[in-house]
């Protein structure tokens, strides 16, 4: 097989000899000024003896020298992007000169010393100064050069991907009269397209190119025009891009090439949502639709991030009726504007209800007569819900008690709750409310024909109190971004995901399961802070600082998706799970959930003790009397 020769690149090896020249002159000076400081800089005063071993060995010197500086790549690292390993290889390369100067003077001295031992430190201390100067000012002036190009109103972009949509992207730019977009190269894996041109941009290499072209052709725009491509390839380019500090931009989808709407217009910003690098998660459609299609479906929390969503994706179903709840008029406002603008044949319904009024929501269930209600109202936010316990148990627990009561008694046919991975051994109120609700869907359940089920998932990306956009807000505001914990990590769905697989999960009920999905690998939420805070364009730490908190109230440092008394069963899914229903003693627990509604009633200032006797996994710390 015939070797492919790596293209030659005229400016590297330009900044390269350049580096070396400079690196020669600057051993010379360190050898003499080191001399010189010694005698307060009087040449005349320099004994012979001591300037002939510098002077003899000063050849070699400088080749032994400029070795080393080569194994401790001070000729290939991107200097543009210099920080703390890169000062600390210049600081051992020059003391491995020192070394190496000091052994080879001993061969040329005249007599028993070959130079002061004053020479050796001081000769240290000018190169690293004369090095340190050479490399880090790079990255000073090409700040400079940034700031004076985007003056200009030029922004120079790098293409990965050399396919169809590439070319469609690049022809449009090079093309435009009105683009302030300028190609400078363009990346892609495939070998056999290194070395020639799309519409006359070149094709410079792989992706293991990618740092290192940003730098040389000054990028400021990354484009990854790879609609194709498989998620998990997509997130492994864009490991790489956001270490370049560029601004980063995609095509949407594949569905774009096969339209011909592939154009500048259609780019987006890549989203942090793109590292999770899970390929599209699949859904039965058609399961989905025998359920949904010519069906009243009702939405509970209709107005929220995952109830709105809920709400979109059940009217591409072409639902009879969609009915959505909300107590929030805000909020449903925008659902429901969004909604008789995409669809406006269907047949929509908004009310602002409190799912805490019995009557209200009773009148509700029986004049429209769901036939599918999604339960996705509720407190979720942990820290508010610790300091306000009482109103999480009355909103959570007993809002989906008289929610699931009034669609028992309406004959709705499938009945799905929204929980949450916080429900799993909780250590705060709100994860404890949402255990109570599970354990009051199981047991309605059993006594009703209404198929209760309970769809339980961790977090998502984007939705309401999650901490993306406080990350956003944060970022834009210059910092400090904050996390709690270095070591906190967290579940993470985007909330399009999520939403898809609890319709899909739906389709599998069949009365009494608490469905579980499949949330892949956990994600560090300081990795979630790092990847945005540079997918914003900005440095960890230089432009935009990390500050840890510590663990609010409540807040545990992992999440859990199954308690151990629970088993696992498959779906026909990959992605959704079934837990095992836990037995427990349904006298005594609703005689607890009466104690617990008076409670609440009186206000009582703490209800924790009795939340674990319904729950016994709970854990709270002592001492929390908030109300």
């Amino acid at each position: 097989m015939e070797k492919t020769r790596k293209p030659f690149n005229a400016k590297l090896f330009y900044r390269r000899t350049c580096l070396i020249i400079y690196d020669i002159i600057s051993i010379v000076l360190a050898s003499y000024v080191a001399i010189l400081w010694r005698y307060d800089f009087h040449l005349d005063g320099i004994p012979r003896h001591f300037m002939q071993p510098i002077e003899q060995f000063l050849p070699l010197n400088v080749l032994l020298t400029l070795a080393i500086f080569y194994f401790m790549r001070l000729y290939s690292s991107l200097w543009a992007f210099a920080g703390e390993t890169e000062l600390q290889n210049i600081v051992v390369a020059c003391v491995l000169s020192m070394l190496a100067d000091g052994v080879g003077l001993q061969f040329f001295k005249v007599t028993t010393r070959a130079v002061p031992r004053s020479y050796y430190p001081a000769y240290m201390a000018v190169l690293v100064v004369c090095i340190f100067a050479s490399r880090f000012s790079y990255r000073f002036f090409r700040g400079l050069k940034h700031k004076q190009q985007n003056k200009k109103n030029l922004i120079s972009v790098m293409v990965i991907g050399a396919g169809e949509a590439a070319n469609l992207i690049i022809k449009e730019i090079v093309n435009s009269n009105f683009s302030t977009m300028v190609i400078k190269c363009i990346i892609d894996d495939d070998k056999g397209k290194w070395g020639r041109y799309i519409q006359g941009i070149k094709v410079v290499g792989g992706r293991e190119k990618i740092v290192e072209c940003a730098d040389v052709y000054d990028v400021d725009e990354i484009i990854v025009a790879m609609p194709s491509a498989p998620r998990t390839e997509i997130r492994e380019i864009l490991e790489i891009c956001k270490d370049t500090n560029c601004k980063l931009r995609s095509l949407p989808g594949m569905y774009q090439l096969v339209n011909g709407e592939v154009n500048v217009s259609k780019l987006r910003d890549v989203e942090l949502e793109d590292l999770l690098g899970r390929d599209p998660i699949s859904v039965d459609l058609d399961s989905i639709l025998g359920y949904v299609q010519g069906k009243v479906a009702l939405v509970t929390g209709g107005g929220g991030s995952i109830g709105s969503e809920l709400c979109r994706q059940i009217a591409t179903h072409r639902p009879k009726q969609l009915v959505i709840v909300d107590i929030y008029e805000n909020s449903v406002y925008d659902i429901q504007q969004e909604l008789k603008q995409k669809y406006p044949e269907l047949n929509l319904v908004v009310l602002i209800a409190s799912v805490r009024n019995t009557n209200r929501m009773n009148f509700i269930f029986s004049k429209y007569k769901p036939d599918i209600v999604y339960h996705a109202a509720a407190h979720k936010h942990v820290p508010l819900m610790e300091d306000s316990p009482t109103e999480a148990i009355k909103n959570n627990v007993f809002g989906t008690f008289k929610t699931a009561q009034a669609a028992a008694m309406s004959g709705v046919r499938r009945f799905v709750m929204i929980s949450t991975d916080k429900a799993v051994n909780p250590t705060n109120i709100m994860g404890a409310s949402k255990r109570i609700c599970e354990m009051i869907i199981q047991t309605f359940d059993k006594h009703y024909e209404t198929e209760f089920v309970a769809v339980r998932f961790g977090n998502v990306l984007g939705s309401n109190g999650s901490v993306i956009p406080l990350f956003r807000k944060q970022i834009a505001a210059g910092g400090p971004v904050t996390v709690t914990h270095p070591d906190i990590i967290r579940y993470f769905m985007t909330i399009p995901e999520a939403v898809s697989l609890v319709l899909q999960a739906g389709a599998y009920a069949r009365g009494g399961e608490i469905f579980v999905l499949d949330m892949g690998e956990p994600v560090k939420i300081l990795s979630l802070a790092e990847n945005l805070i540079k997918l914003s364009g900005y440095r960890v730490g230089e432009d935009i600082k990390i500050a840890f908190t510590g663990l609010r109230p409540g807040e545990k440092l992992y999440e859990e998706l199954l308690m151990d008394e629970e088993g696992m069963k498959d779906t026909a899914n990959k992605m959704i799970h079934i837990g095992k229903p836990i037995e427990l003693d349904e006298h005594e627990f609703f005689a607890q959930l009466k104690r617990l509604k008076d409670e609440c009633q009186i206000e009582s200032s703490d209800i924790r003790p009795l939340i674990q006797e319904i729950v016994p996994t709970y854990h709270y710390e002592e001492g929390q009397n908030h109300g």
